[in-house]
């Protein structure tokens, strides 16, 4: 048998991708478990293959006695003619190959060693994709199930593109290359006695896909120069990124467009007709809204973080635009930035007020509130405050008097 099982284990090294020594090893394992009442009596016993010329042997350790040995020990008249120095009621390794053990072996741990070879071949699985989860890999096609599951072909194993996990209206076929996420590698229990090789749980749906082919494709993320801080995805419609540059030098944005759009078209070729907003982001989270919600025009942001949500104000004309359709934008800009975002649609006319009680609270040195209480009692401007004096404005209701005092000296100095 030595020539044919250093074949064998020169084949499955080869061909199956296991390692000789997890071979011999599983081997061993079999053959004392398929072969062990014509090995030797004694309890502890092992088999022991040599992995370079396929010799087969059995061991078994022994306590040395000077009489009357059982099964687990022998004479010490015996021991010594191969370990002289050994010792009454020292434990010894002493081999008991049977003769022609190597057919033995062959005939009787065949369906063992297939199992064991199985169970070898599942681990070795696991061991190499286990540390590609959440990474990309490619397979191909394999069958399409009645559910609308995808059954793809990995060379060792299978994997599974559950229908939930799948793009929105992404077609395949048999035969087609795919790529896809690793999410998770499991085996089902009823499956686990048979040895059966482990399925790659996959997905495309998974926001995580659109940041690897991110990495894969912009060098300058795959570096560590610009950062992805944010993914808020629907699959198959719209997806926002968000990004930022570890280097004043290099514009986030710009590196994932890539040239005349290269990069970002490659990823959304792989997407399909998903669209893809690349925003900048923004530790402030009022400007990040509004980089969140482009490509509308927002007016003003007020940041409640309390209450975890951002009052958002925007002119009639770019509601539609803000609020996206089905309210997919002001959807995907709250997933963005972690918060609720309560959007608040101004007429033209509220817009104009508000612009100008900015504008007056800057040059009155006022609040906005109170410059806003001035700008709706029709004082705009500093000349028209002067004109109608400090008792006229304190008339105003509601009017912060001591604000009002304070400044209208100033202007008056």
């Amino acid at each position: 048998m030595n020539n044919e099982l250093l074949v064998m284990l020169d084949y499955i090294e080869r061909e199956r991708g296991i390692k000789r020594s997890r071979i011999v090893t599983a081997l061993e394992t079999a053959i004392l478990s398929a072969s062990r009442k014509s090995i030797h009596p004694a309890k502890n016993l092992s088999v022991k293959i040599n992995g370079s010329n396929g010799h087969i042997e059995a061991w078994a350790k022994l306590e040395v006695v000077e009489s009357k040995p059982n099964n687990d020990q022998i004479l010490l008249e015996t021991a010594i003619e191969k370990y002289p120095d050994v010792q009454l009621g020292d434990i010894i390794d002493w081999e008991v190959t049977p003769k022609d053990f190597g057919r033995i072996a062959a005939q009787s741990a065949k369906q063992a060693i297939a199992n064991e070879l199985k169970k070898a071949e599942k681990e070795s699985i696991l061991e190499e994709y286990e540390s590609r989860i959440g990474e990309i890999i490619t397979g191909q096609v394999h069958t399409i199930e009645r559910n609308g599951d995808i059954i793809i072909d990995f060379n060792k194993t299978e994997g599974i593109l559950p229908r939930r996990e799948r793009i929105f209206d992404e077609h395949f076929g048999p035969g087609d290359m795919i790529n896809v996420l690793l999410l998770d590698i499991g085996v089902e229990e009823k499956d686990k006695d048979k040895n059966k090789a482990p399925s790659l749980i996959c997905s495309r749906s998974n926001p995580d896909f659109v940041k690897k082919l991110f990495e894969r494709e912009v060098s300058e993320i795959h570096e560590g120069i610009v950062q992805i801080m944010g993914i808020a995805r629907e699959a198959g419609s719209r997806t926002k990124i968000a990004v930022k540059s570890n280097d004043e030098r290099v514009d986030p944005v710009g590196s994932c467009v890539g040239v005349k759009g290269i990069r970002v078209r490659n990823i959304t070729n792989e997407l399909g007709a998903e669209k893809i907003d690349i925003i900048p982001y923004s530790d402030d989270i009022a400007q990040y809204t509004i980089n969140a919600l482009q490509p509308a025009k927002v007016q003003s942001v007020e940041v409640r973080d309390e209450q975890n949500e951002v009052i958002v104000h925007v002119s009639e004309d770019q509601s539609k635009l803000a609020f996206g359709k089905k309210a997919q934008n002001v959807r995907l800009c709250s997933k963005l930035i972690n918060r609720a975002v309560n959007l608040q649609t101004e007429n033209p006319l509220e817009a104009k007020i508000v612009e100008a009680a900015n504008k007056l609270a800057r040059d009155f040195g006022v609040s906005v509130g109170t410059a806003n209480k001035l700008v709706r009692a029709g004082y705009v401007t500093l000349d028209g405050i002067r004109e109608a004096g400090l008792e006229q404005l304190l008339e105003i209701e509601k009017i912060n008097a001591p604000e009002i005092t304070a400044a209208f000296e100033k202007i008056d100095a």
